[in-house]
């Protein structure tokens, strides 16, 4: 006997000619539900501008807690950078370039290639997202490279890019108080979470390599603090712990014969024969019987002879005889 399976049946939301390919939310939605949100970020951000007093207040206290703590400076990491002026010209255009391209890029690779695992990764970032937001309106936190008693350069105003305006008050297009939590690390935590569940080579754990690169910059640019960054991986964490995974579709296992036509949709399984029933015990106790009646039945001549012999009389003796 030869086994052999069959691919599961296709889940209602599958595309049909594609096994365990999920339907794709159609595309102008997606773009426009992306966009928005994206706005309402961009424009969200712009309430927390105007506390400069409780940012810079905020400020100390982070860069307290830290030393609290006993985590590492952040200058310890700018020292890296400083030694040479491509290296942190490198860090600032990755700061300024990288964030939003990578992001869009691993949302626009799920959506074509892995349509199961979009919905789940675009509702963890708007997730994050949200979560960001409301802790940026209530917390603003001027940056390290602000912040006097952190004796930190700010890297993109002296060697550039910047996408930010040399002073806090003047920008119109960003808001330099919202350093906790930080996006860049937390994006870039979510690409490398999507990209490790989504693909299954060995390799995929390099994508790791992503957030602790952006780790290294944000730090050593002094835009953010290690602070910012664990906030960014607990509210992850969250995000990842409320929305689950979606589960894969189940095999089911069909075995056959070899040589045995595939099923058929529709067809009904083949009958298996009847089991014979069981002999009964009658027919060997009537033989037992009969047999038992023949052994002790006489035969004919001896019966004929015993009754001879019972019945004949005895001749008497007369006294002639004698």
């Amino acid at each position: 006997m030869d086994s052999r399976t069959e691919p599961a049946e296709q889940e209602p939301e599958t595309v049909s000619g594609r096994p365990d390919t999920p339907a794709r939310p159609p595309l102008a939605r997606e773009l426009l539900l992306v966009v928005g949100l994206f706005l309402v970020y961009k424009f969200g951000r712009q309430l927390a501008n105007g506390h400069t007093g409780e940012a810079f207040r905020n400020a100390h206290r982070v860069w307290d807690a830290e030393r609290f703590l006993r985590l590492p400076g952040e200058g310890s990491v700018q020292d890296v950078l400083l030694r040479g002026d491509s290296l942190v010209h490198i860090a600032n255009t990755y700061y300024a370039t990288v964030h939003f391209p990578a992001t869009l890029l691993f949302l626009v690779w799920l959506y074509v290639r892995r349509p199961r695992y979009y919905v789940w990764a675009r509702r963890i970032l708007a997730a994050l997202t949200a979560a960001a937001l409301a802790l940026h309106l209530a917390f603003p936190l001027a940056p390290p490279r602000l912040l006097d008693a952190a004796h930190l350069v700010d890297t993109a105003q002296k060697y550039g890019p910047s996408v930010y305006a040399a002073k806090p008050a003047t920008d119109s297009m960003a808001n330099q108080f919202a350093a906790m939590p930080s996006l860049h690390f937390g994006w870039a935590l979510m690409v490398a979470v999507g990209l490790i569940v989504a693909t299954s080579s060995r390799w995929r754990w390099l994508w790791l390599l992503h957030p602790l690169l952006t780790l290294f910059v944000i730090v050593g640019t002094a835009n953010h603090y290690w602070l910012d960054a664990l906030a960014a991986a607990a509210l992850l964490g969250v995000a990842l712990a409320v929305i689950r995974l979606p589960r894969p579709a189940r095999s089911r296992i069909v075995r056959r014969s070899a040589g045995a036509a595939p099923a058929t949709e529709g067809a009904t399984a083949p009958a298996l024969p009847a089991r014979p029933p069981l002999p009964t015990r009658e027919p060997v106790a009537a033989a037992a019987s009969s047999s038992t009646t023949a052994t002790s039945a006489p035969a004919p001549a001896t019966a004929l002879a015993a009754s001879a012999t019972t019945s004949a009389p005895i001749p008497s003796v007369s006294g002639a005889d004698r």
